[in-house]
């Protein structure tokens, strides 16, 4: 699966729009997961390992690759970082987070109780 580039197509978007490319990468297995676990700190491939549980040697080296390549993460001497593009992608996402959690999810608890 190449990685997902704005201007060619991607899923969603025949024409590659942009936030339909950055969509696409973000919403491949672990990739949410690695930013946010990055934003804490640089990582070492096993701490990540760790952090995403079941996740395979050969998804993580794909999924920090196509990170590496969209200008998420960079490699230094110690581990995985996240760019200044990907702290600010984070940042951006955090409010998101929180909304999911504290008002969208509740949708789901009031309907279930």
């Amino acid at each position: 699966m190449k990685i997902p580039t704005p201007g060619k197509p991607v899923r969603g978007s025949k024409t590659g729009q942009p936030i339909m490319a950055l969509l696409d990468l973000l919403g491949r297995n672990w990739a949410m997961g690695i930013i946010w676990h990055l934003y804490q700190g640089p990582s070492t491939f096993r701490r990540l390992q760790e952090y995403c549980e079941y996740i395979s040697p050969t998804t993580l080296n794909k999924r920090l690759k196509e990170l590496r390549e969209s200008y998420l993460i960079e490699r230094t001497l110690d581990g995985y970082t996240l760019t200044p593009h990907g702290k600010e992608l984070y940042e951006l996402l955090a409010p998101l987070g929180g909304w999911a959690r504290h008002t969208w999810a509740k949708n789901f608890m009031d309907r279930d109780n």
